[in-house]
């Protein structure tokens, strides 16, 4: 039987051979290498589906052309698309010829990018034994690796932009997702999602997350909502971020930030834009969550896994008005396990065919009953998205954005409770033996 160092000798020859040929690599080049390094723990075959903007559809990175890849997949509906919403290794149908096809998420970090199929081979008996202890964890730490080369290189590949959309964006939608910050993310302290709708032709609504820009223990949330439906106000919410991650990284808090947002888009639209604005900022070490409102809807407290409040502060005007109204900082101390729901007008006010708004308690009650039914929150997002739609027959009049913070306690280190919230297929700190 192998030795445990000779099965660590491979796997450390699959990962740093896959990384060493990463820096010279086409994207287009990654299935074949994947698969070629991947035998040297027994793989046969790696395949990489790549979910689209809207995470409804898993596509195949197609770079090898003698591979058999199969058509797109749905993600509801399919056994891949179990492991995507899930974040778990999952078993697909025989392969024929002694093998074994498993489907594994695809994350770079806690975002969800898709998922791979990997064909393993069957094991005589006295091979069993690694099979079922190693096999799911060098999927893992192949997958993480894959997920890191093509973070690394979508940036710059339009073949992966192609690859991940269904149809065209529009030019404002283009510029947002270029510069919005990953869905999900999440350490020790926070779980952090986000979604936007309609994903192809967003225009005026954006969101932005960051860690540690005053400090090691402090989070920043904001959410945007700029005037009009067209490029123009892609614009506005381009510049809203660019403006506030600038103010925020030379140490502005939120007011501050605010402040000089307006100062942007004054500076460069007049007074013919403006955009409402929420922007916060949460001390993880204490849970006090500082905040500033600029003309727009309050968060959603939901406490003890039930919808509790929104949060109250009087606000102010939007940015860009140049009314030189004063703007309070409100501060609410936020308890471990509490989630804070940034959204704006397009979630609850879109209407449906009978003209009835999906609005704000069915929005909480959306999220309160999938957090009850254990899902990851991306997946809760994602299904939300879907309702939304739905209730909109597939058509929504206005952007959409949520962004949901869910702070997780004081404490700074990995956490079990994190992976789960997110779909993370392993335990954290978990490797090969």
């Amino acid at each position: 039987m192998e030795s445990g160092q000779d099965r660590e000798a491979r796997g450390w020859r699959m990962l740093a051979g896959l990384l060493a040929d990463s820096h010279l690599m086409a994207l287009e080049l990654l299935p074949s290498k994947a698969s070629e390094y991947a035998a040297q723990v027994g793989f046969t075959q790696v395949l990489i589906y790549l979910a689209d903007l809207q995470r409804e559809v898993l596509r195949p990175l197609t770079g090898d052309r003698d591979a058999e890849y199969e058509a797109e997949l749905p993600v509801d509906g399919s056994v891949a698309g179990r492991a995507y919403q899930y974040g778990t290794i999952t078993a697909g149908a025989p392969a024929g010829s002694g093998e074994h096809h498993w489907w594994v998420p695809l994350l770079d970090g806690t975002d969800r990018l898709g998922v791979l199929r990997i064909t393993t081979a069957d094991k005589a008996e006295h091979e069993q034994e690694h099979t079922h202890e190693h096999a799911e964890q060098y999927m893992n730490l192949l997958a993480s690796v894959i997920a890191l080369i093509i973070e690394s290189k979508q940036g710059i590949s339009d073949a992966h932009a192609r690859l991940t959309r269904v149809r065209p964006l529009n030019i404002a939608a283009e510029m947002q997702w270029a510069q919005m910050a990953p869905r999900t993310y999440a350490d020790g302290r926070v779980v952090i999602s986000a979604a936007m709708e309609p994903a192809y032709t967003i225009s005026g609504d954006a969101y932005d997350y960051a860690t540690a820009a005053r400090n090691t223990h402090t989070v920043h949330l904001s959410v945007f909502d700029a005037m009009g439906h067209d490029t123009a106000a892609g614009l506005t919410a381009h510049l809203a971020i660019g403006a506030g991650r600038n103010a925020r990284r030379q140490g502005a808090g939120p007011v501050e930030t605010a402040a000089r947002i307006e100062e942007a888009l004054v500076e460069q639209f007049g007074h013919g834009r403006y955009a409402t604005g929420l922007l916060a900022e949460l001390d993880t070490r204490t849970g006090v969550l500082s905040w500033a409102n600029r003309g727009h809807h309050t968060p959603v407290l939901i406490r003890g896994g039930r919808w509790s409040s929104h949060l109250q502060c009087p606000p102010g005007p939007p940015m860009g008005t140049d009314l030189a109204l004063p703007v309070t900082l409100c501060q609410d101390q936020l308890e471990p396990g509490d989630r804070i729901v940034l959204y704006t007008d397009g979630v609850t006010e879109a209407r449906g065919a009978d003209d009835q708004e999906f609005g704000l308690t069915r929005f909480t009650d959306f999220l309160v009953r999938h957090h009850a039914d254990g899902l990851p929150v991306p997946e809760t997002l994602r299904r939300l998205v879907r309702a939304l739609l739905d209730h909109h027959d597939g058509r929504l009049q206005d952007d959409a954005t949520v962004l949901i913070c869910e702070w997780l306690g004081p404490d700074p280190d990995l956490s079990a409770r994190a992976a789960a919230l997110v779909g993370l297929p392993y335990e954290p700190g978990s490797t090969p033996r």
